[in-house]
């Protein structure tokens, strides 16, 4: 007999250990069978599971489980990513805990060893809290960034397209994280709003050159009064910069400045001549119409640069110091030092015009926190634009779909504009760059140091002196390359043959630019078509007032505390059923609490069935049942498999598991169990014995249609019912998932059984709405029956009685005073109610609600009617404001409606 409430801790460690020990995880050996491949995308081997990773891998899960349970060969591929900069950031801090030496004194290969000493001591924690999670990965195909077999895919990659002219060594701007002292991507910047000031310099023009300078205007914007100025006026939120100026560049149109053009300014403290160039960049709306242009320091002012033929001068050392490009007063000083110190002269020497006090968004590492320099620096860098043009013909063409398809407007928005991707980082843990530089300025770029030596011999005739490049790639480098490395390419590997393409990516939008568009670009060229057919993006998952979740907003939910309190599959479910297209999650523990009951109100009906005897029969036959109950219920679940499978299909999460909450939770368990009971209490043996084994049928269907999103819960029902009747041929996660066929859907038993469930769910309503006392048994009288409703009237008056709660229905002529109406078919059915309730009272209630509402939904809508309030608020905020609108006139509908049948109460 099952226990009376399930219990997940002790359930869920032994249900996975079973599944892992049977090797359910891999996929099925039958050469026939039809591929069905995630590559899961790779947590940082430091990480932890957060909510995130906990709805991300719930869906993948849910797919690789359906589709497992379909008969394909389900591969959902697990592992890990060495995070460069989060790993090596996370050891050095460990080594500095314990009172070691830097990893600079330690040197390279030590430092290097006590990474991957960590690794194995610490490096497991996700892929158990997976586990926790009940992710059915193929552990024994895991996977490693660093791994000798991706190390070797790496390397291949490196040398192909370097000799293919689409990888290249430059000297460009990048993210320069002076903290760590390496260059970083886009996605490991953070912006943050800070207090500054825009200071307003006046660069002197060289060579006595005036102009005259608009100080007044007329209505229509005109200048009517001029002034003559022997300088031009310039702003920058980084005064230090101004070391490194290079030119001054003004709008081609600007008539202030035209006459300017091809002039020059000197540059305060420095002395430089600079010119004063016509570029686009300028914009004459803003400030003084002139901008100051940095090109070593600036990624706009790189461009203007490169298009003006300006020079690039770095006044920076790689800790963001002043180096010996600039004055040697300055050399040495911290850049923030040096912001000081400049004003200082600035004011003192009479060109400080003004400080604009702003805020502004600045820059930081995500992970040092320090404000991100732009730095002029030697790099590798792979030629995206080309590998981009096939990415995009495949989601063009529908090679690769994405959904919800909105999202595919960003991608083909980044790879229609996409820039040189600079892949080394001046860090020590990750894929060391396989190029070699030797005499005069030479570069051997080859997959092993044997090679590159080889390659060096045969151009100068003899044997040189190499020293590997000491950069490392960046880690979306090797992430790149996951849906065919980890199939074992660059070798022609079986799972490689089989299993790529991948089927399904699931994935957040975030990193649509940094890892899939690569993953697209990579597969195509190497492998000659995309590596997966779907990409679908989930959703962000927030707090329940839609605010993004932070630890310091102290609104972070945990799914492992999560987990412990309430259960895995009640978390799994609950973000299951969130996962709608186009809109993020607002996630509290209450409705995780909600699906939990649900949960319950399945193993309770489970404990019911088997309190009952529905125990399974060895050759039961749903297509032969005679019950009325029985073909309803047969037909309901041909539906709800339909419905499930096409959700899943697509995969459209919250309406598979809509469907599935709607039929375990109203159809079976609050009508079906409910309409079976008079049966199964009764003395019909043969209705019984029918009834007990479509019970344990529909029951069993259940289980294998939930198992995909509750894996724990229905392993455990699978393994306890099967402790009557007949043995399993296999634990669920291996069953076959059901498939119906539609012609057991019997029309007269759905709207005989349909025509019983609408009337009762019609008389609760009433009863819940006009406050009728739950001991109360008001008659139930129903007027103008035809033969059919009649007949139905008949055969389930007791069933009516007990679900309806009613003294009496019987038909008559005419309705009784005091009744409310309700639609039966062709005939109207009158309730009784005026004795159990105070009309007026009832009246009264229900129009002061209605006026609420009407207050509510006119302060609302005010609100949103207002441009100000939607341009000004956050989206959470007016997302919250238009569900708090529909809520409220949902709820004045209904309330409107009752109060109407009220009134024809009397």
């Amino acid at each position: 007999m099952l226990e009376k409430t399930f219990d997940p801790k002790s359930v869920e460690p032994r249900l996975y250990a079973a599944w892992e020990a049977s090797g359910a995880f891999k996929p099925a050996e039958d050469p026939n069978a039809e591929p069905f491949v995630i590559v899961i995308p790779p947590p940082n081997v430091t990480g932890s599971l957060h909510i995130g990773h906990a709805l991300n891998n719930t869906l993948q899960d849910v797919l690789t489980r359906f589709h497992r349970m379909r008969g394909k060969a389900a591969l959902w591929l697990p592992g890990t990513d060495h995070a460069g900069i989060a790993t090596q950031m996370v050891v050095e801090r460990q080594l500095a805990a314990q009172g070691n030496i830097g990893r600079r004194d330690m040197g390279r290969d030590a430092f290097v060893a006590k990474v991957w000493e960590w690794k194995a001591e610490s490096g497991g924690a996700i892929t158990n809290q997976l586990r926790r999670l009940g992710a059915s990965c193929d552990w024994s195909r895991e996977r490693f960034t660093l791994d000798e077999g991706l190390s070797a895919a790496v390397r291949k990659v490196f040398v192909q397209l370097y000799k293919q002219n689409l990888l290249y060594r430059d000297k460009r701007l990048v993210n320069w994280d002076p903290q760590f002292q390496t260059a970083i991507s886009d996605l490991e910047v953070e912006q943050k709003e800070v207090d500054g000031a825009y200071w307003h310099f006046a660069y002197p023009l060289a060579d006595g050159v005036t102009y005259q300078h608009p100080i007044a205007f007329d209505e229509d914007g005109k200048p009517t009064d001029f002034e003559t100025r022997d300088y031009i006026v310039v702003a920058t939120t980084r005064p230090e910069t101004m070391l490194g100026d290079t030119g001054v560049a003004v709008h081609p149109d600007d008539e202030r400045y035209k006459g300017l053009v091809g002039k020059f300014v000197t540059l305060p403290i420095v002395g430089r001549r600079i010119p004063i160039v016509a570029d686009d960049y300028a914009d004459p709306t803003k400030g003084s119409g002139a901008v100051k242009i940095t090109p070593a320091h600036d990624f706009n002012d790189f461009g203007v640069g490169k298009r003006a033929g300006l020079e690039a001068i770095n006044i920076l050392t790689v800790d963001a110091k002043l180096n010996e490009n600039v004055p040697a007063e300055y050399q040495g000083m911290d850049r923030f030092v040096a912001r000081k110190a400049i004003v200082a002269r600035a004011e003192e020497e009479g060109w400080l015009k003004e400080i604009e006090k702003t805020k502004h968004m600045v820059p930081h590492g995500d992970r040092s926190g320090v404000v991100i320099e732009p730095f002029l620096t030697d790099q590798w860098y792979v030629d995206a634009k080309t590998l981009a043009q096939p990415a995009l013909k495949a989601v063009e063409s529908g090679e690769t779909v994405f959904e919800p398809k909105h999202w595919e407007k960003t991608y083909f928005e980044w790879l229609r504009n996409i820039e040189p991707w600079c892949v080394s980082r001046q860090l020590w843990w990750g894929h060391r760059i396989p190029a070699w530089f030797g005499p005069e300025g030479s570069i051997f770029v080859e997959e092993t140091e044997e090679a590159a030596y080889a390659a060096a011999k045969a151009q100068f005739g003899e044997n040189v002196v190499l020293t590997q490049d000491e950069d490392v790639l960046d880690t979306w480098f090797s992430s790149a390359l996951w849906p065919f490395s980890t199939l074992g390419w660059p070798e022609k590997t079986a799972d490689l043959a089989k299993f790529y393409p991948t089927s399904t990516l699931v994935t957040g939008f975030d990193i649509i630019f940094f890892w899939v568009a690569r993953m697209m670009m990579m597969g195509i060229h190497f492998m000659g078509e995309a590596p997966f057919k779907q990409v679908f993006i989930n959703a962000l998952v927030r707090d329940e007032k839609g605010a993004k979740m932070s630890k310091s907003k102290g609104n972070v939910m945990d799914p492992l505390i999560l987990i412990d309190e309430l259960g895995c599959d009640a978390v799994r479910f609950t973000l299951t059923a969130m996962s709608g297209q186009a809109r993020d999650i607002k996630l509290s523990k209450q409705r995780i609490e909600g699906y939990r009951n649900f949960g319950t109100k399945l193993w309770n009906a489970s404990r019911f069935a088997q309190m009952n005897e529905c125990v399974r029969v060895e050759g039961f036959d749903p297509a032969t049942v005679q019950q009325p109950i029985n073909k309803w219920i047969r037909g309901e679940t041909v539906k709800t498999v339909a419905e499930v499978t096409k959700a899943l299909e697509a995969p459209s999460f919250d309406e598979a598991a809509g469907a599935l909450y709607r039929f375990v939770w109203n159809v079976f368990c609050d009508w079906y169990l409910e309409l079976a009971k008079p049966i199964l209490n009764g003395d019909d043996a043969a209705a019984k014995a029918e009834t007990r084994a479509t019970a344990a049928w529909a029951l069993d269907v259940i289980l294998k249609l939930l198992h995909p999103v509750m894996p724990f819960i229905t392993e455990e029902l699978w393994e306890k019912t099967a402790e009557f009747g007949p043995a399993r041929d296999s634990m669920l996660i291996s069953a076959q998932w059901p498939d119906l066929p539609a012609d057991w859907i019997d029309a007269e038993a759905e709207a005989e059984i349909g025509w019983l469930v609408e009337t009762v769910g019609e008389i609760r309503s009433i009863r819940a709405e006009m406050n009728v006392p739950p001991s109360a048994k008001p008659a139930l009288t129903v007027v103008g029956a035809g033969p059919e409703t009649k007949a139905r009237l008949a055969r389930h008056r007791d069933l009516l009685l007990t679900l309806a709660r009613l003294d009496s229905a019987r038909e008559a002529d005419a309705a009784p005073a005091g009744s409310v109406p309700i639609v039966m078919g062709e005939a109207t059915g009158a309730l009784a109610i005026a004795e159990f309730i105070d009309l007026a009272a009832e009246k009264a209630r229900l129009t002061k609600e209605i006026a609420g509402h009407v207050g509510e939904i006119e302060k609302v809508g005010k609100k949103l009617g207002n441009p100000d309030f939607l341009a000004r608020a956050k989206e959470e905020v007016v997302e919250e404001n238009r569900e708090r609108l529909a809520e409220a006139e949902a709820a004045k509908a209904k309330l409107e409606a009752a109060l109407s049948r009220l009134e024809s109460v009397g």
